[in-house]
């Protein structure tokens, strides 16, 4: 089991899922209270959907170089690194949200993807010596087979329930559209019953 600080330990069951998001500096809304909510799941969907149809704050990442870079490099990180084994995946206009079973350190991995792509995304928008990705990121662990399918939908029905798409397929920054085109969207192998997929 790892073991990872952040402002609180975390720790990392061994052949876990992990739902993973992080978000562009600057593009949590001001105003939002967590404390509103009654669990930190509750409160996470709430500021995802706050994220997810803001209109205002950065979203450089609705540049089609951008995006494109980061799904280039979420792809890269399951099969040239062998991070992890990518489940599900999503860039919207500020965040991206991810569906891994881990082969690394959730730090070393989110080092790598924020690190390469915000240098990378920075020199494409010619900004330089600034900030591109929150520090912060959210992970929480897929407990069974039923958590690990709503997860995935969610992540997939993001651009969606954002009114950015008619539907998932549609968004062309995500699995949903991969999975269209020739990219196997794969169920993990652990024998949970996930259900229709």
């Amino acid at each position: 089991m790892l073991e990872y600080r952040r402002r609180l330990p975390h720790f990392q069951p061994d052949d876990v899922y992990v739902f993973l998001t992080w978000r562009l500096w600057g593009s949590l809304p001001a105003n939002h209270d967590k404390a509103n909510y009654p669990t930190p799941g509750h409160a996470f969907a709430a500021v995802d959907r706050a994220l997810a149809r803001r209109r205002s704050g950065p979203s450089w990442l609705k540049d089609r170089r951008i995006a494109a870079l980061i799904v280039d490099a979420i792809q890269a990180g399951e099969s040239e690194k062998h991070f992890y084994e990518l489940y599900a995946w999503v860039v919207m206009p500020n965040h991206v949200h991810l569906l891994i079973q881990p082969r690394a350190g959730l730090p070393v991995i989110t080092r790598w993807l924020k690190g390469s792509t915000a240098r990378a995304a920075n020199q494409l928008l010619e900004r330089t010596g600034k900030p591109f990705w929150q520090d912060e990121s959210y992970d929480h662990w897929a407990r069974d087979g039923k958590e690990f399918d709503r997860i995935r939908r969610y992540i997939e029905d993001n651009p969606v329930n954002a009114g950015l798409a008619d539907s998932a397929e549609l968004w062309p920054w995500s699995s949903a559209c991969s999975s269209m085109t020739g990219q196997a969207n794969r169920l993990p192998h652990h024998g949970w019953d996930l259900g229709t997929p």
